[in-house]
């Protein structure tokens, strides 16, 4: 892999933390970011950094009840950017980060651990009512609507005992006011597609191993990508513009960081780079090419997906520990932010992404 010409992965600064971040977000149209996790004695961390002249400096440091798993911003209008989080008893809470002594709005979603969470319908992302939707380790999906007090839809298995943990979820397919998708992954290796507006399960597959992150490339058009990446160092890309009815979608797999590959995301401002962070410490900068013609037919003239390629531009081990969570900045084209187990949170730059 020649990188002289590939974008360079650049440490802007880091720093360590007192707690074990879980979770790390961008506040939308500012230069500051929330990490969340959990302390030593098992509360709940939710601290607001803000970047200053090449410096870190800490605006707040907010202690809870529970420990804090996942955070998003994505159900939240841009005047308000209220923060929705998930906790380690279950609590989905959504905070105003000007005061944030009281939640304002608080629910139990979860029997027990909130593992994902993601919003819509917020920050002009999206069309429709603002939602938020959480997976939990009881195996139930539950997507809310903070107006009402109880979940707007909820999918749970049938038998609880044998329930299988989600561990992550996001949104997709909201290109107009009626059309929403969630997909859930689960540690069996299972994606499900459900359809919000039919309220009907839409297509599920297996990875043979428990998936760790599932992202559409963009929530607010036809779904057209999704990435999934999983245990055992491989990801998936799915092809979702042609549905074939016994083949399903098509997708392509590609190993990396040998090892779990705990996060992928796509850049916000292009659709087709995306990064993937690894159990290894490695950060993974990729170039999706969609292939000569995306559809072609079988034997009996049904159209069939065709999946393209992915290529490597860069790559860096940044840390010892795996990166657990990673945030693309909304604002600033290659700016993120990375939390990994060691402690540190980190702000890189990816340059040269406007070539791509």
């Amino acid at each position: 892999m020649d990188t002289t010409e590939a974008p360079q992965l650049i440490e802007h600064v880091n720093k360590s933390v007192g707690f074990t971040p879980n979770d790390t977000k961008w506040i939308p149209c500012s230069a500051r970011f929330v990490a969340m996790g959990i302390y030593p004695k098992a509360t709940g961390a939710i601290t607001i950094f803000g970047l200053n002249q090449g410096e870190l400096t800490t605006h707040a440091e907010l202690e809870k009840k529970q420990g804090i798993k996942c955070g998003t911003f994505g159900a939240s209008a841009l005047e308000d950017r209220h923060l929705a989080t998930g906790d380690y008893g279950g609590v989905m809470s959504v905070w105003d980060l000007e005061k944030p002594n009281v939640p304002v709005y608080e629910a139990q979603a979860h029997k027990s651990i909130v593992n994902a969470i993601d919003g819509c319908g917020g920050q002009n992302i999206g069309h429709g009512a603002p939602e938020i939707v959480t997976g939990g380790r009881d195996g139930c999906i539950r997507v809310w609507d903070i107006r009402v007090p109880d979940p707007v839809v909820t999918l749970a298995p049938k038998d609880s005992d044998t329930a299988r943990d989600c561990w992550t979820v996001c949104f997709g397919n909201a290109y107009n006011d009626e059309e929403r998708c969630v997909v859930g992954g689960y540690d069996n290796g299972d994606v499900k597609m459900y359809d919000l507006r039919t309220n009907s399960l839409r297509w599920e597959t297996n990875c043979q191993n428990g998936v760790v992150n599932v992202q559409f490339d963009r929530k607010d058009i036809e779904m057209n990508k999704l990435l999934v990446t999983t245990l055992e160092s491989k990801f998936r890309m799915y092809d979702l513009r042609t549905f074939h009815p016994e083949k399903g979608f098509t997708y392509m797999t590609e190993k990396a960081h040998k090892s779990t590959i705990w996060q992928g995301r796509f850049l916000p401002q292009n659709r087709d780079l995306f990064m993937t962070g690894g159990g290894n410490g490695g950060f993974n900068f990729y170039k999706y090419h969609y292939p000569v013609s995306r559809t072609t037919t079988d034997a009996e003239g049904r159209l069939l997906g065709v999946c393209g390629t992915v290529e490597l531009l860069n790559s860096r081990v940044l840390s010892t520990q795996p990166i657990v969570s990673m945030d693309w900045s909304p604002d600033r084209e290659g700016l993120c932010v990375l939390a990994s187990l060691d402690q540190t949170v980190r702000v890189y730059i990816v340059s040269k992404t406007h070539k791509y």
